[in-house]
């Protein structure tokens, strides 16, 4: 870490910085645009989604990249608690915050960690795990939060409001970051989430609990939960914190700007691998990489996989027709995924990843943007093996190895590209998945039967020979003891098949 006072002079004007910005919500569907100072999540008018744009972003663009690349850099060194997390790239994301209105709960900034030689030959190209699961509520969902609850602050702070519900529907991820971000801010806002009773793991369930909000679990699946959701926030005075949040999706775009600075800049050779769930997180990281391409920062934009399990697809259906005027979307009804957070057949963000796809391709001059669909039994395998391999890959990361294998064997990606794949929560949150698999417990409506070479369980040691073994608050002592230790020694060395010094 360094002080401010010891970076060169022409560089500190730039690392401090001060609410400059002016923006403004965009409709996709009538393209209007609308004010931020009340809490819209569609339009009013026609009720598409919005997206958040900067009208002086032509006067962020004029600074060049090789400055931008210089503050970011020297941001990193800097040890000033509102510019640790998300907002490290503040000007690129919401440049109206104070910095005391900034909210940083340890956000951001997760590794990206490479895959080792194993896992390298099995897929047949390099690839980094970028591990969100290393995030506060131990997931990527606090990227959004940090900057949503940072404009709630903002925004209650303008209005001069004291008394405020945060609201979202969730297959777990989402719920336990909205409880987390709103109980740091307990003294105005509370906290409620809508879960689908039964899809959500038991440390998932645990969060939002352990956090103080209010818990409601409904029947059916997450599209149900967020038709609850949308309309509370239609007729209440709520603010909803699901992706439909465009401050959400200006948080997540800290991804790929963090991509960037890992990779100093060179990400032409990248393949940034993510599952699509609610469809926030893909739309997020393409406009990430589309404002630093052109900003000048990055030369050229990487390629993007998408992924989706055969079990919720409806992105993948709509790619699969490669004439855009013979598109059609159509929601999908969703089968039990153990890619519990992408199991979602009707995504709020599909119009943005359909503008932003479009953008996407059209700035890179060719087509950069793949879906591809892999099996449960896939994306299963793959969180096995990955952390069998020394990473903490979630099924979601599971998928995303899964899903940059395919697109190797559809050659949507070659030698010369190395995967940047999204763990996009920590695996402790799906133990139970885990189990499952090497315990051969999941129903057939999930499609997945453990590989015998993955499986593994623990072993109980208990040699017919002992006599007497330690219990609790029965200690064994003496030779009762020494003899333990070696009948059960000879034992392990036995089944380890040690040699003896």
């Amino acid at each position: 870490m360094m002080n401010i006072d010891q970076f060169p002079a022409d560089i500190r004007p730039y690392i401090l910085p001060e609410p400059k910005g002016e923006m403004f919500y965009q409709c996709l569907g009538c393209r209007s645009e609308l004010g931020i100072d009340n809490l819209l999540y569609t339009c009013p008018d026609c009720g598409s989604v919005l997206l958040l744009h900067d009208k002086n972003f032509d006067r962020i663009k004029e600074l060049g990249g090789k400055r931008w690349r210089e503050i970011f850099d020297y941001r990193r060194m800097l040890n000033h608690q509102s510019l640790k997390g998300v907002f490290r790239y503040y000007e690129f994301i919401a440049p109206i915050f104070p910095l005391d209105q900034i909210i940083y709960l340890g956000e951001a900034h997760t590794p990206v960690v490479k895959a080792n030689g194993y896992l390298k030959e099995m897929l047949g190209a390099d690839f980094y795990f970028k591990d969100d699961g290393l995030n506060p509520s131990a997931s990527f969902k606090d990227r959004g939060m940090a900057c949503a609850l940072s404009y709630i602050n903002y925004f209650a702070k303008k209005k001069n409001i004291k008394n405020l519900l945060a609201i979202c529907a969730s297959t777990g991820d989402t719920s336990a970051s909205a409880a987390l971000y709103s109980s740091y801010m307990g003294d105005f806002l509370r906290s409620a989430v809508i879960l689908p009773h039964g899809k959500v793991t038991p440390a998932q369930l645990s969060q939002p609990l352990g956090s103080g909000a209010k818990v409601f679990e409904i029947p059916g699946v997450f599209d149900d939960c967020m038709k609850v959701v949308e309309s509370l926030a239609d007729n209440y005075h709520v603010a909803l914190l699901n992706s439909k949040n465009s401050w959400r999706i200006l948080g997540q775009e800290s991804f790929a700007y963090e991509i960037a600075q890992d990779f100093d800049y060179e990400v032409g050779n990248k393949a940034v691998v993510l599952p699509i769930g609610n469809a926030g997180n893909i739309t997020a990281v393409m406009g990430g990489f589309l404002k630093f391409f052109e900003a000048g920062i990055i030369e050229k934009l990487p390629k993007i996989i998408g992924v989706q399990s055969e079990h919720a697809d409806p992105v993948f259906r709509y790619y699969l027709e490669e004439d855009i005027n013979k598109r059609s979307y159509v929601p999908v009804t969703v089968q039990p995924s153990t890619a519990q957070a992408a199991m979602i057949g009707n995504p709020v963000s599909m119009p943005r990843v359909i503008k932003l796809v479009q953008d996407y391709n059209r700035a890179a001059g060719e087509k950069r943007v793949y879906i591809v669909q892999v099996s449960e039994q896939e994306i299963m395998d793959s969180m096995i093996i990955a952390n069998q391999n020394g990473n903490i890959a979630c099924p979601q990361g599971g998928e995303s190895m899964a899903g940059f294998k395919r697109a190797i064997e559809k050659g949507y990606t070659g030698p010369e590209d190395v995967g940047i794949l999204d763990s996009t929560a920590h695996m402790l949150k799906f133990m139970n998945f885990q189990e499952m698999y090497f315990m051969n417990n999941f129903g057939p409506e999930f499609h997945v039967k453990p590989r015998p070479e993955l499986k593994n369980a623990p072993v109980f040691l208990k040699p017919e020979r002992l006599k007497k073994v330690p219990e609790p608050g029965k200690p064994l002592e003496g030779k009762d003891m020494e003899k333990f230790v070696q009948e059960l020694t000879a034992e392990i060395a036995g089944i380890l098949e040690l040699e003896k010094k």
